[in-house]
């Protein structure tokens, strides 16, 4: 078993929200990125917000493919073109969160993602930000697998605001994963 893995049980949470022009690693851009680090009661520990720089063009180009979501959600790309000025290089983002973990979570402990449908978001860093997909766990902790559940066995919805911005849908999937857990008696 690799090392990486034999260390003390995990005890805090990374939760990340991306948000990008649309699915696509290969082709899209991140815009933004937020991330909550958390204990096991979803305590909040510490908050960062990065805004990735993109090309003006590309960025065009990007919503345009994605036309069809983004029309559907004129604030959030509103609200996200109008950030992309401030933005920093892509690198830099990527070792600002490499920072954050190694302050919050620790350097040698791998960190646990946490997120809703967080497969898409590991899906851009394992394309964009290597070193930060080195020190993930290979486990995810995923609030969309909650929600499956249940939806489809228990008929119960969590009313999760979906605002498209990385801080806010954060905060909305810690409060959807309270509601699930607090459904559970033990």
């Amino acid at each position: 078993m690799d090392e990486k893995l034999k260390k003390k049980p995990i005890e805090k949470l990374l939760w990340i929200d991306l948000e990008m022009t649309g699915l696509h690693p290969q082709d899209d851009l991140i815009l933004e990125v937020a991330a909550i680090v958390t204990d096991w009661d979803f305590k909040e520990i510490a908050t960062y917000q990065g805004v990735v720089k993109a090309d003006e063009m590309t960025l065009q180009e990007r919503v345009a493919a994605n036309a069809v979501f983004w029309e559907a959600n004129p604030d959030s790309i509103k609200g996200l073109k109008e950030q992309n000025s401030d933005g920093k290089d892509i690198e830099v983002v990527e070792q600002e969160l490499l920072d954050f973990i190694n302050e919050h979570i620790g350097g040698k402990n791998p960190a646990l993602l946490a997120g809703n449908s967080i497969h898409v978001d590991r899906r851009f860093i394992m394309t964009n930000w290597p070193k930060l997909e080195n020190r993930l766990h290979y486990r995810m902790l995923d609030v969309s697998a909650w929600k499956v559940v249940f939806e489809g066995r228990f008929g119960k919805k969590f009313a999760k605001p979906e605002s498209h911005r990385a801080l806010q849908d954060i905060k909305g999937s810690i409060a959807e994963l309270k509601y699930y857990l607090q459904k559970i008696k033990l």
